[in-house]
């Protein structure tokens, strides 16, 4: 049997399971209100976020150190085995949060969610450097990225919606199942690399492997692995730096709505859950646009001449300098309708410049380093995220957020300069 267009096929199950892992992840953040006033009941409002902030920080910092870990779990066990991994036991952890009474076992399910669910980064870069050839890389990566904006759209209003019948320790349970669900297609169809894979066609699998240009050929025209440095050696080189910080920085954008988008709209708004579900999907309506955008900007640009380097970054330039204003101007966005308008363009602009910069690890180095520069630059973005989390309960007292919004900023035009400074020219690297 043979599948045409099998990679397309690859990255919309590793997009469905971006979307599972954003329900997984949101549902927390949407029920706190409920899960707070259950067992918080003596408790300020200022003093419930404060719990809420560190078990935020836990999943962030668990979900740090996972991006490292499963980097490099993925290009030991492959992304078939390294995928099943990850959404297995993060399914399971979603699960358990249906039995956390406390500070303490929140932390401990949201710890274990945190590190399984860190697979799904490094794991879709190396899927991508895999099955895709260079030129379809960055609307492979906006597929896959459209998925966290399409679980972000979904999650808000379904949570809200199961909130209304069931518990909210039921419907951990009901998302979590989900997960496991997803496994049975994903091991049926992804058996192996494009370049063994029994369904694959001849014309795809040349497609993809002459496309891939971090493949070297030799003298009979047989692909090589390209150029696969030990992890010290990868360390060394500047452009890894600026990948790493380029992730550092624009990452805690994007944590700063995932997590605190619903307890500021609590809060300045006084929305309950079911309000909250009414506005809270629609920033992320922006973000799926801002996916498809920039994967397809890239794509265009490309097959338009532009070089590998002035794509990037140009792409990844526009986002941030869209996200610079609006962050902006959400010191004061007045009516709620015009707030989260204004968050959908930020997340648009996000998501324009994240997919260009998840490639760049597939456009640096060859498919065997892929996953593990992806995790350390994972792993640096949720450490970016965790600190800004943390910062948040203080940053935000009394319900004025003008300061985390102008910290986001400041953080877009560090990753802008960090991409322009520390990688002067996006194209494959050779040994030193």
């Amino acid at each position: 049997m043979q599948l045409k267009n099998l990679r397309w096929w690859v990255i919309t199950l590793i997009a469905l399971a971006t979307v599972i892992n954003y329900i997984d992840r949101q549902s927390l953040n949407v029920l706190w209100p409920e899960i707070s006033a259950d067992l918080y009941p003596d408790k300020t409002d200022d003093e419930r976020k404060e719990i809420y902030a560190f078990i935020s920080v836990v999943f962030v910092f668990s979900y740090a150190f996972g991006q490292a870990i499963f980097g490099k779990i993925f290009d030991w066990v492959g992304t078939r085995l390294g995928f099943a991994l990850s959404i297995g036991i993060w399914s399971i952890a979603t699960a358990l949060h249906a039995f956390a009474r406390g500070i303490v076992t929140f932390s401990i399910f949201r710890s274990l969610l945190g590190i399984a669910e860190a697979g799904n980064w490094p794991g879709a870069a190396k899927g991508n450097a895999e099955w895709f050839p260079t030129k379809e890389r960055a609307l492979a990566q906006g597929i896959f990225n459209s998925g966290a904006a399409i679980g972000g759209i979904i999650s808000i209003p379904l949570i809200a919606f199961l909130s209304v019948y069931f518990s909210w320790q039921a419907i951990f349970i009901l998302v979590g199942l989900t997960g496991l669900l997803w496994l049975i297609p994903w091991m049926i169809l992804v058996k192996s690399p494009p370049k063994s894979h029994p369904w694959i066609t001849d014309e795809e699998r040349e497609y993809i492997l002459t496309g891939q240009q971090n493949l070297t050929a030799d003298e009979d025209g047989n692909t090589g692995e390209g150029y696969n440095p030990s992890t010290a050696e990868m360390l060394s080189r500047k452009q890894s730096w600026g990948v790493i910080i380029a992730s550092a920085a624009i990452d805690p954008i994007w944590w700063l709505f995932v997590f605190w988008m619903p307890i500021y709209l609590s809060e300045v708004y006084g929305m309950d859950v079911k309000t909250i579900g009414i506005y809270g999907w629609v920033p992320y309506v922006g973000a799926m646009i801002g996916a498809w955008f920039g994967g397809l900007l890239a794509q265009n640009r490309l097959k338009a001449g532009w070089t590998v380097d002035k794509t990037r970054k140009f792409t990844i330039t526009l986002g941030c300098l869209i996200m610079l204003p609006t962050l902006l101007a959400m010191a004061n966005p007045g009516a709620p309708v015009t707030a989260v308008l204004l968050m959908a363009v930020i997340l648009f602009g996000f998501q324009t410049a994240i997919g260009n910069v998840q490639t760049l690890p597939s456009d640096f180095f060859g498919g065997k380093s892929v996953g593990t520069l992806a995790g350390f630059s994972g792993m640096a973005a949720k450490l970016g995220a965790a600190a800004l989390t943390s910062l948040v309960p203080w940053l935000t007292s009394g319900g004025n957020y003008t300061p985390a919004f102008v910290i986001g900023a400041a953080l877009a035009v560090t990753a802008m300069a960090s991409i322009w400074l520390l990688c002067p020219r996006i194209e494959p690297l050779k040994p030193k």
